[in-house]
């Protein structure tokens, strides 16, 4: 399952234009929101995977989506519907799906309302994709083979690096930074807060030794 593919696509101009007439966004802006919130979503799909009580429901979601014909993604988004979009980021993001919302709408520089809407335009999408790539990494079909996946790739993925790339550079989208998955900082490496970890750890493991 290739996390960069799938990115590269809800963030190319086939998406991002078939996104803009669905929501009445320029492209640039649903650009910007996707930016923020797509690890976000990733996040939340993760979470879904990983806990027993939505599993299975999120895993035959991921199937019925995967049937989908992707090919030709502005034909797939001009027949998304955006009350099932709505629903989507709903299950994907729970609590935090107003939060997100907001946050990147304040970033994109529009309103909360467009900022639903590109979601919800691409939430549809990204269940399709992330169902065809997770078919394609896994003969096993069932909650725990595809969660599974999902958790060892979403854990590994450097997300604030791989959307810098994708965003056409500069600084990284905020909201990559603090949403449960392994994003590396840009500092230079004495400049990390994790460089401090190993001190600690040795700190913890000596006093333990001497008491």
């Amino acid at each position: 399952m290739d996390i960069s593919a799938l990115m590269s696509t809800m963030l190319g101009s086939d998406a991002l234009g078939g996104i803009g007439q669905l929501s009445g966004v320029s492209d640039d802006k649903v650009k910007d929101v996707l930016g923020s919130a797509l690890p976000a979503l990733l996040s939340g799909a993760q979470s879904q995977a990983d806990d027993a009580a939505t599993a299975e429901g999120f895993v035959g979601a991921l199937g019925d989506h995967a049937k989908a014909d992707t090919g030709n993604i502005a034909s797939f988004l001009s027949g998304v519907d955006l009350e099932d979009g709505g629903k989507i980021i709903g299950h994907l993001l729970g609590g935090k799906a107003d939060s997100v919302t907001a946050d990147a709408a304040e970033k994109a520089g529009v309103s909360a309302a467009q900022s639903g809407s590109v979601l919800a335009a691409a939430a549809p999408l990204l269940m399709s994709l992330l169902g065809q790539q997770t078919a394609q990494s896994s003969s096993d079909n069932n909650a725990a083979g595809i969660g599974s996946l999902m958790g060892a790739l979403l854990s590994n993925v450097d997300v604030g690096s791989l959307l810098t790339g994708l965003l056409g550079g500069g600084a990284a989208p905020a909201a990559a930074a603090n949403d449960g998955l392994n994003v590396v900082d840009a500092a230079p490496a004495q400049a990390k807060p994790e460089a401090a970890k190993p001190q600690g750890l040795l700190a913890k493991l000596l006093s333990l030794l001497r008491g």
